[in-house]
């Protein structure tokens, strides 16, 4: 079956909610969600979303912490973009019926988090993702102009290699046409045209084996890109959470939010002594990676599996009132964050690299925009600044509504695509397979392209991977798609990403640190 629409969006987190409600004003739109429509890393944003709100904050210092987290590797334009339009994209929020909470006297309460130097980061208690992903989808249920295809899954965006054409990452001219996409409950694959194409598939936090992202962040948008023959940018660049609930066997990992440091939590090792002074000046305030690496050197180092975080000394109603969600989860396994330490440990979170995009959220390929996590703006350089992903989402999602509509006139359907061709495929032998090298997948990451890396480890990570990579090629070639083959190639891809632009990174800057460059290199170098 084919279907037709002005605007297709794959993804229905907050950068793929937001656009749809805005391209809806001037076309049909239709909008995949890969399970169902609360099952995004959006709602699992625990800590915030940054913005200047109030003196004494201003842009400039919003801009200078951001530049400084990204370690000299931010894109200034991306960075004043996103910091001087974020009001108004809060504003927007705000009639959305996002609530977000406030003191006594009617003023945002704000959270301060690592490397911000002001309280600027808006809450709803600890679950604002939630909050948030809650408020678009009452909107997005009642716009007679979006339709929602949950459990439908985008298999591969649509371009002239499926018209016998040879892409390659050089040729001009590649336009995106829409995407094939997998009805998982009829198991039928349709082929979704459109004239803009939007990207918002969230991140890669399973191509890891301890992630705080949802089941269904394994890459899909970056993969698919790469495919496509796209341009895709600074993938080594893996942010790793410093302080994830430490709980063997658990996924997704339970996140506890960087905004109780802002609040006053201290990290500890295991005997209780405070160790981050050791590392930064900044001591338990201090940016993720390095917040992340000293952690990780701490349990190296002493043959630990977690540190502690310490909130026991701010006052347990307050606590209970600021962190409601970790409060209660925490009690759920015997903890009593008021008077008892909480195990913590660093696990995979984000990723500031991805499919590069322009100032309108262009990508390389012509049709196709991206936005949120998937897409690579430069704002977060080598090291994402806390709660500046959701802002930098929705002023992305916003920037390609603004640029798509002005060239709807001129774009129309490509009706020369073929359907899906399953002919020669059959149901996979042994599904052991297809699990098996997911797991694989999985260790070769968390063992050998972690916080701290080697050319050692990372050339015998491509060299496993290769192996998996051709067995799954094969595999793929000879069964009838299914979800499960088809995230398997995905996360070989943003494996194989990673992994490749690490080797290149003769230098450790941000969240890329290996033990063979360990100095950064100055921008002459």
């Amino acid at each position: 079956m084919t279907r037709k629409f002005d605007f297709l969006v794959i993804g229905s987190g907050i950068a793929g909610i937001s656009f749809a409600l805005k391209a809806s004003r001037y076309g049909k739109v239709a909008l995949l969600s890969k399970t169902v429509l609360d099952e995004t890393n959006t709602s699992y944003a625990q800590g915030g979303i940054a913005a200047v709100t109030y003196e004494p904050d201003s842009f400039d210092k919003h801009i200078d912490d951001t530049l400084i987290a990204g370690d000299g590797h931010c894109d200034l334009a991306a960075v004043e973009k996103v910091i001087r339009e974020a009001p108004g994209q809060i504003e927007e929020l705000l009639q959305w019926g996002v609530d977000f909470d406030r003191t006594p006297k009617g003023k945002f309460d704000l959270h301060k988090e690592g490397g911000h130097s002001e309280f600027r980061i808006l809450h709803h208690k600890d679950n604002t993702g939630f909050e948030i992903q809650q408020s678009l989808i009452r909107r997005l249920r009642s716009d007679p102009n979006i339709t929602v295809f949950e459990n439908h899954f985008a298999i591969e965006i649509l371009t002239q290699h499926h018209l016998g054409e040879i892409v390659t990452q050089h040729t001009a001219g590649v336009e995106c046409y829409g995407a094939y996409v997998l009805d998982q409950q009829t198991n039928h694959i349709h082929t979704f045209l459109s004239r803009v194409t939007l990207l918002a598939t969230g991140g890669i936090g399973n191509v890891y084996a301890t992630t705080t992202n949802p089941p269904v962040a394994t890459g899909d948008g970056i993969a698919m890109v790469h495919r496509a023959r796209g341009v895709i940018r600074d993938m080594e660049f893996v942010q790793f959470h410093p302080t994830a609930l430490y709980q063997p066997g658990v996924r997704p990992n339970f996140l506890i939010t960087e905004a109780i440091r802002g609040y006053g939590a201290v990290l500890r090792c295991r005997d209780g002594r405070e160790f981050m002074h050791k590392y930064d000046e900044r001591g338990s305030l201090a940016p993720r990676d390095i917040v992340a690496r000293a952690i990780d050197n701490e349990m190296k180092t002493r043959g630990h599996d977690y540190v502690y975080l310490d909130v026991t000394h701010k006052d347990a109603e307050e606590t209970k009132l600021h962190f409601p969600n970790i409060f209660k989860k925490c009690l759920e396994l015997g903890i009593d964050i008021t008077k008892d330490y909480i195990p913590v440990c660093p696990t995979q979170h984000y990723l500031c690299g991805g499919v590069v995009v322009d100032l309108n959220a262009r990508t390389s390929i012509q049709r196709l925009y991206a936005a949120g996590e998937c897409s690579c703006t430069g704002l977060h350089g080598a090291n994402r600044l806390a709660s500046n992903s959701l802002i930098e989402a929705i002023v992305y999602a916003d920037a390609a509504v603004k640029d798509a509509v002005k060239q709807m006139d001129t774009i129309g359907y490509n009706e020369m695509i073929p359907a899906w061709n399953d002919e020669g495929t059959s149901l996979p032998e042994e599904m052991v397979l297809i699990t098996q090298s997911f797991r694989e997948v999985e260790q070769i990451m968390n063992s050998y392209v972690g916080i701290v890396r080697s050319n050692l480890r990372l050339k015998r990570a491509m060299s496993r991977l290769e192996i998996i990579f051709k067995e799954t090629e094969d595999l793929f070639d000879r069964s009838v798609v299914s979800r499960e083959i088809c995230e398997l190639r995905n996360v070989i891809s943003v494996a194989y990403l990673i992994i490749k632009h690490a080797l290149r990174r003769k230098e450790s800057r941000g969240l890329h640190y290996t033990v063979d460059y360990p100095r950064r290199l100055s921008k002459s170098e």
